[in-house]
């Protein structure tokens, strides 16, 4: 039997870079940076370029030639000003993106990803893309989940997505997984879910919908007036790709294609 090797960290504090190095990380910034990131290359932008900070995002973009990138990002959930775009996944249509270069800054996922730069792959993770994602990373034998969090603190959105992942993963029926305590703590919080949701009579991304209201990060949206980016982040599988990050070249693009799900 194939031994595994799965461990959730609540944020990227809680792990040093360097152990990640090598191995294959799922990064995770449900509300929103990662669900907006799998939308923008699904509506056909060539590739996002993630940026930690606003000032190093519009260097790049003079250095491309301002017309020829997309900016998108923002501070304290609201669009950066001079920004094209903001956070929010349903900004990222194919008459905003497609065939362009997206350069996107936010304030935790991007973060996340620098933080996971030296792993051998670095997969782009949400609930939009779950069964991709799982289907893109499920024969490797050491995964580590970073969540990136809020402001530097963990919060629940990012903690469900990572246990429906964990959830999925464990599927495998020759598989001998060794989870740690925060990747068993967070499929404990993802099957809670999908017991309230069969309890309620709800689907599961009802229950999501509204089970993220009450996440310090729905919490934020709601207070921005984002509430419509929940349903969006909640919509499980609407989208079958598993975007990757090329370090070497710091770029994100597409790296695998699921099926569409039934």
């Amino acid at each position: 039997m194939q031994k595994y090797s799965l461990h959730v960290h609540k944020l990227p504090a809680e792990v040093d870079e360097r152990e990640l190095a090598g191995g294959t990380v799922i990064v995770i910034d449900l509300l929103r940076a990662t669900t907006t990131i799998c939308q923008a290359l699904a509506s056909g932008a060539r590739e996002v370029v993630p940026f930690r900070e606003i000032d190093e995002t519009l260097a790049a973009a003079a250095k491309a030639g301002r017309d020829q990138v997309v900016l998108g990002g923002e501070r304290g959930g609201k669009r950066i000003e001079g920004f094209d775009l903001g956070n929010s996944p349903a900004e990222y249509t194919p008459e905003a993106v497609g065939g362009r270069r997206v350069f996107i800054t936010t304030t935790n996922g991007t973060q996340a990803l620098y933080h996971a730069r030296l792993a051998r792959r670095v997969v782009v993770g949400a609930i939009v893309n779950l069964s991709a994602v799982v289907a893109s990373v499920n024969d490797e034998p050491r995964m580590d989940i970073l969540c990136a969090g809020t402001g530097g603190q963990e919060t629940r959105d990012d903690i469900l997505a990572a246990g429906a992942m964990v959830d999925r993963l464990c599927e495998a029926p020759a598989a001998d997984w060794h989870l740690n305590d925060a990747a068993l703590a967070a499929r404990d919080e993802w099957r809670q879910l999908l017991n309230a949701a069969r309890t309620a009579g709800r689907s599961t991304i009802q229950q999501l919908t509204l089970e993220l209201r009450n996440t310090l990060g729905g919490h934020n949206l709601l207070e921005v007036g984002n509430e419509n980016d929940l349903p969006d982040c909640a919509a499980i599988d609407r989208l079958n790709i598993a975007p990757e990050l090329d370090a070497p070249n710091w770029r994100i693009t597409v790296r695998y294609s699921g099926k569409p799900p039934r």
